[in-house]
């Protein structure tokens, strides 16, 4: 018996090497198309090679077809006169117009014996097609990562999948990078660049060549970041690569007293067009302000992320918002009691420290706010302190909190 089995698991080892071996040594299709992207009538060459070259084939010539009960699937049509072949390695679509997908095999003997099917290969059409039309939402082809981006499917079919073949002609569906909703395509963030197309069971839409970026923060610089009344403040605004083609908006922080530390942005004078110039010149700068930058190209405007806020500071007196510091001085032992009283024409205030690496962090973090006042506590640092309400910023204080050493 145990030789018995040891015969039955010899020969079926066996069997399996075979199988891997016949697998590894049957030639390959290969088919190219040309071009991939048309107008509606051009005609299309494909082209169809073996792997490894070898002579006697004949070739076979297919159109794929959106198998919709499958998940990213396709069945394969004999295109007209295809049922014999063609002795040669390339046939031509004539009059070629909305995308579609075609693949190729190869076949030599008597009677036929046939290689694997090439992998499918797509011609893309920005074309109309009322059968089957896809919409970008929004309706651009620049997007960046963290945006929301919708393909929607109409036309005359009930059920729709969106498509997407990347750079390296991988082809995948919604739900690999998205959600599937009814005939849209809500993408996120594993969305890549690529081409998206929508298919129904007859149909193929027109494709669109969406270039996805990777998040762009802008920074910021201001300078001087300390002023005194009068003053050119310079503002910089720096992107990664590409640098070329940007425009530059330019805005000013208002504090937003109803969310937590909040700001909402408003464009300086002149910016709703932007600017070529990476920099923008403040003139007659009076008090503290914070200020934001952003990005955008393309027709239409596509935009970046903003910058942080940077903020420049003035120690300059601002009678509808003042800050002080009670002692009245700027250095101080992080055991004392400090307190920082907001005044002016609010009955609103906040007040704010920026740290030495740029953080700002409200009062609540390192102290507690009694209506105008923040006392401070052990959690107090180094840093520009300053008063704020939803209208006005108040002058800043540097101020320096020490350690307490007591040397014996």
């Amino acid at each position: 018996m145990g030789h018995t089995l040891f015969g039955a698991l010899g020969l079926f080892s066996l069997n399996i090497l075979l199988y891997c071996g016949h697998a590894q040594g049957v030639p390959q299709s290969v088919l190219t198309v040309s071009p991939s992207w048309t107008s509606p009538g051009d005609s299309v060459t494909l082209t169809c090679s073996v792997k490894p070259p070898s002579a006697g084939w004949r070739f076979f010539w297919y159109k794929a077809v959106p198998d919709m009960s499958r998940y990213s699937y396709y069945t394969y049509e004999l295109l007209a006169g295809g049922t014999t072949g063609t002795e040669q390695d390339s046939y031509i679509l004539h009059g070629q117009t909305h995308t579609a997908g075609y693949q190729c095999r190869a076949g030599r003997g008597d009677p036929v014996s046939y290689n694997q099917y090439s992998y499918v290969k797509f011609v893309w059409s920005g074309g109309v097609n009322p059968a089957a039309s896809l919409t970008v939402s929004p309706h651009r082809l620049q997007h960046f990562s963290t945006e929301s981006l919708s393909l929607i499917c109409e036309g005359n079919s009930a059920e729709w999948r969106v498509k997407k073949a990347d750079e390296d002609g991988y082809v995948s569906s919604c739900s690999d990078w998205g959600e599937m909703t009814g005939s849209t395509c809500n993408i996120d963030i594993r969305a890549r660049s690529g081409v998206y197309w929508c298919e129904s069971a007859t149909q193929s839409s027109n494709a669109a060549n969406i270039t996805i970026h990777s998040v762009r923060h802008p920074v910021l610089t201001v300078s001087p970041s300390w002023t005194s009344p009068g003053d050119s403040v310079t503002l910089t605004c720096s992107v990664g690569p590409p640098s070329a083609g940007w425009r530059f908006f330019w805005y000013k922080a208002v504090p937003d007293m109803s969310r937590y530390s909040y700001y909402t942005y408003e464009l300086l004078a002149g910016g709703t067009t932007g600017t070529e110039q990476d920099s923008y010149i403040l003139h007659g700068q009076t008090h503290t302000a914070g200020y934001v930058c952003g990005v955008g190209r393309g027709d239409p405007v596509f935009y970046t992320l903003y910058s942080d806020v940077k903020f420049v500071w003035s120690g300059g007196v601002n009678p509808a918002a003042s800050l002080t510091v009670s002692p009245h001085r700027l250095q101080h032992f992080s055991t004392e009691s400090l307190s920082l009283i907001c005044e002016g024409n609010s009955a609103e205030w906040r007040v704010m420290k920026a740290d030495e690496d740029g953080d700002v962090l409200p009062c609540s973090y390192w102290g507690e706010m009694n209506r105008s006042t923040c006392n401070t506590n052990t959690r107090a640092s180094s840093g520009v302190y300053w008063c704020e309400s939803e209208t006005q910023f108040s002058n800043a204080a540097n101020i320096t909190i020490h350690s307490e050493f007591i040397f014996i």
